[in-house]
């Protein structure tokens, strides 16, 4: 049995930060989001596909930043090109730079829906952004929803500090179920300025899900019956199942979409693209600024990252290494006798455990996270991981044999 890690200096850290920051640490990476007492809290350094704790503890890091870091941590000619954007021209100003226009040049080379970008830093901000955006363009008010869409006081799931009014007007619809979307347009669809969707399916804790045939197309449709603007979050998608996103594999546009996390590689930048028609509502009749948002170490950063998926091919080589290591993985499942699936192959894997009236699931969930921490594989119990280009053929190896004695782990203590 692999031995619980040592973790003094993280937990030291922790207990540091309790004193300083409300929680220690922000929302989605404190304890209770993986195995109290079993994961670190704090990271000291990363380099490609492995990241290190404060501990010194190494692990394969397959939960990537959450989704950012979609060629590898520190890539050399990333952090070049920023630096020397930093050294040779500086990146804050009080006007924007022309990296913005540049960037904006080759998203609407990629993206099918891309007739016009708008460049802020992070998901939340982007779909704000386009809520706003199709609000004003349509001159509605309410907003039916499906996925995760941030943080801000219209769509986050936590509405303690949140007035009702700020969200009374969206409503929730469920993923590859028109019908739960068609009796919200029937009843509010007069009054709907959006209906904004994940268009590959992540709910929290749950397996990750491909659209049913024909779904995208119906919401598509309903949302042009309707007259409301449609809008693709793809912040997870956008980047990794293709530069042109989620979109351009299923061949249904939407008419704004919200880009962001592999964007960059890291580095802070996402971006409401659409058709012309609606965004140039930001021209003069929607107010969207910040000091921050034309930055241009983002925007450089993001050119760089797709120079180099472009050059190097990396999707595909993403979505061979994925396909290999899911397919391994999906055998060990099999032969496991482990009441679990894996989701999301072969770029976002997620293993996940079936539920039953008992709730053992969450002690066999709780068991096997752990157990795989304690062999070096860094996954989260409640959020899908990542692929990432810098994952050797020995990590994934590593990773699907971490999974393998994990299991048998579970068969040991849980039957």
């Amino acid at each position: 049995m692999a031995c619980k890690l040592k973790l003094t200096e993280s937990n030291n850290l922790y207990k540091e930060a309790c004193r300083l920051i409300p929680g220690g640490v922000l929302g989605i990476r404190r304890p209770y989001n993986f195995v109290v007492g079993e994961y670190p809290v704090f990271f000291a350094s990363a380099k490609g596909g492995r990241v290190i704790d404060a501990d010194g503890n190494e692990y394969i890091d397959m939960l990537c930043a959450y989704g950012p870091i979609i060629i590898g941590h520190r890539e050399e000619e990333i952090d070049e090109a920023v630096i020397e954007q930093i050294r040779e021209k500086g990146f804050c100003f009080s006007l924007t730079q022309k990296t913005q226009n540049k960037l904006a040049k080759k998203m609407r080379e990629l993206i099918p829906c891309a007739e016009k970008s708008l460049f802020v830093k992070t998901g939340s901000d982007a779909a704000t952004a386009a809520i706003r955006i199709a609000r004003a363009y349509t001159s509605r008010s309410k907003v039916a929803r499906c996925g995760y869409h941030g943080w801000h006081d219209w769509c986050v799931e936590v509405k303690a500090g949140i007035p009702q009014k700020l969200y009374e007007d969206v409503y929730e619809f469920h993923y590859n179920d028109l019908t739960s979307l068609e009796a919200i347009m029937s009843k509010h669809g007069s009054e709907t300025a959006a209906i904004i969707i994940t268009p590959i399916g992540h709910p929290l804790s749950a397996k990750v899900e491909e659209p049913a045939p024909g779904f995208l197309k119906g919401v598509k449709e309903i949302a042009e019956r309707y007259g409301a603007v449609l809008i693709f979050d793809e912040i997870r998608s956008g980047f990794r199942v293709s530069l042109g996103g989620a979109q351009e594999i299923y061949g249904v546009i939407p008419d704004l979409a919200l880009f962001g996390k592999a964007m960059g590689n890291g580095y802070p930048i996402s971006a409401v693209v659409g058709k012309a028609e609606i965004m140039d509502v930001a021209k003069d009749k929607v107010f969207i600024s910040s000091t921050f948002f034309p930055n241009s170490l983002g925007q450089i950063a993001a050119l760089k990252t797709i120079e180099i998926m472009e050059r190097d091919n990396i999707l595909t080589k993403l979505r061979e290494k994925g396909s290999k290591f899911c397919a391994e993985v999906e055998e060990i499942i099999g032969a496991g006798g482990i009441p679990c699936e894996l989701s999301g192959a072969p770029l976002m894997p997620f293993i996940t455990f079936i539920k039953d009236k008992e709730k053992r699931y969450k002690e066999l969930r709780n068991e096997f996270y752990t157990q795989l921490i304690r062999r070096g594989l860094f996954l989260q119990p409640y959020h899908h991981g990542y692929i990432a280009y810098r994952h050797t053929d020995e990590d994934l190896k590593r990773a699907a044999a971490a999974i393998a004695e994990s299991l048998e782990e579970l068969k040991k203590t849980a039957y």
